[in-house]
């Protein structure tokens, strides 16, 4: 039988190399695309010497050309924290809509299925609670954070388009907090935060008075999710997180906790349009992909604390 094939741009980035290794241990051949602008050849170094692994080091924004068949291209090349697209604006916006088109007619040419990763920021800061697939979101277009949430918006209209008028058989995940080993210590996020500055003793810093919601997924939950999507026949939106929601404050003690940390908590102020609440509503995923998270919050958080004291040990100041 003819082995198949995956494009994944952003491949070398967190959630990319995850993806990777699912799909080399699902008998596809990967193709691993990355400019490196965030992602880190040190997330598939382990995989370079693999036949059945390529990796290109390419802007996905520009023209993509990959010879041969392919059956699926994954489209995850995006800065994906506050911090980084704070700081590449112009980048997050153009992987969101030409990254998007150049990814999409690629797959058009090749007549393979295509992934968007999409995101919950798509819901903005939200009047619904959990978030929906059919609420269409209240987001700032001209605040800071606009430029990754709508060139995800973007994306999104851009991938229903191929799909409605060019038939090309396409899915979309709309991703919730993830966490897990490969994330980058200083990408701002919650948990490389506090993780990284419990671990060092320092204060750990919780934005707004703490009373914020967040549900954190394990990335191996994550990783699952979309492969049963890109596997089904769903065209529509489908959330994939952890339902489990809980304030930051408490998150924030969680991990201190587990680090075994004497770190105090210390407030600052809450950064423009940043979301109050954050859940997904995954009754789509349950019932269309018979998906739901499986892995514990203290079983995924001791394997990210490994993986985040390996990194200090490496990495000094731990960026």
């Amino acid at each position: 039988m003819k082995q198949r094939r995956a494009l994944i741009t952003g491949g070398a980035g967190f959630l990319g190399s995850h993806l990777c290794e699912r799909f080399l241990a699902e008998g596809y051949e990967v193709i691993c695309m990355d400019n490196l602008l965030t992602g880190d050849l040190r997330n598939i170094e382990h995989l370079t010497p693999r036949p059945d692994f390529h990796f290109h080091h390419q802007d996905v924004t520009e023209f993509i050309h990959v010879a041969g068949p392919l059956d699926a291209v994954l489209h995850f090349a995006s800065p994906a924290s506050p911090r980084d697209y704070l700081e590449y604006p112009i980048q997050t916006l153009k992987v969101g809509s030409l990254g998007t088109h150049k990814a999409l007619g690629l797959a058009r040419a090749k007549g393979a299925r295509f992934l968007l990763a999409s995101t919950s920021e798509c819901y903005g800061d939200p009047l619904v609670h959990p978030q929906r697939e059919d609420y269409w979101g209240n987001v700032n277009p001209v605040g800071p954070r606009g430029v990754y949430d709508e060139a995800k918006r973007f994306a999104e209209a851009m991938t229903m388009a191929y799909h409605r008028f060019h038939g090309v058989q396409t899915r979309i995940v709309r991703i919730f907090n993830t966490y897990g080993p490969r994330m980058r210590l200083n990408d701002g996020r919650a948990l490389p935060a506090f993780m990284s500055q419990a671990l060092r003793g320092e204060d750990v810093t919780v934005f707004g008075d703490g009373t914020q919601t967040r549900s954190f997924c394990y990335v191996d939950d994550l990783v699952d999710g979309i492969y049963r999507l890109l596997q089904s026949k769903e065209v529509l939106p489908v959330n994939i997180g952890n339902p489990r929601e809980m304030t930051v404050h408490e998150f924030a003690r969680t991990v201190i906790s587990m680090c075994g940390s004497r770190s105090k908590i210390v407030f600052q102020p809450l950064p423009e349009d940043d979301p109050k609440v954050r859940q997904p509503d995954i009754t789509r995923a349950r019932t269309l992909l018979g998906w739901e998270p499986k892995v514990e919050l203290s079983v995924g958080l001791e394997r990210t604390l490994a993986y985040f004291r390996k990194r200090l040990d490496l990495v000094p100041g731990g960026g």
